[in-house]
């Protein structure tokens, strides 16, 4: 089998690929880079292709589509602006001053 042969995924693995690539295309990513990303993270979430052989009938795991959105939003719809900032300037300066540590 050819590096690349997308014949051991199921059909809901290759709509998958195929709506993450385009999520990637619409925020600018090149096609290329685009198609190799969304295969990536078919893999990640599913393990690889599920068609046949060691591994088939595993249920996919989703971890990175569990992740986004939900804890962030939540938590950031919570806040003020004024406390959003607050955090933001307070991150910026924690990630100045470990940069600057580094340097030295």
């Amino acid at each position: 089998m050819p590096r690349g042969d997308k014949s051991k995924y199921t059909g809901k693995q290759k709509r998958m690929a195929e709506h993450i690539e385009e999520g990637y295309e619409a925020r600018g990513v090149p096609p290329e880079e685009a198609e190799a990303r969304a295969w990536a993270t078919v893999n990640k979430q599913t393990g690889g292709g599920n068609l046949s052989g060691s591994g088939r009938g595993v249920p996919d795991t989703h971890v990175s589509a569990k992740r986004g959105g939900k804890k962030g939003g939540a938590a950031a719809a919570a806040r003020t602006p004024e406390q959003r900032s607050a955090s933001a300037r307070k991150g910026a300066e924690t990630r100045r001053r470990n940069a600057a540590a580094k340097l030295h």
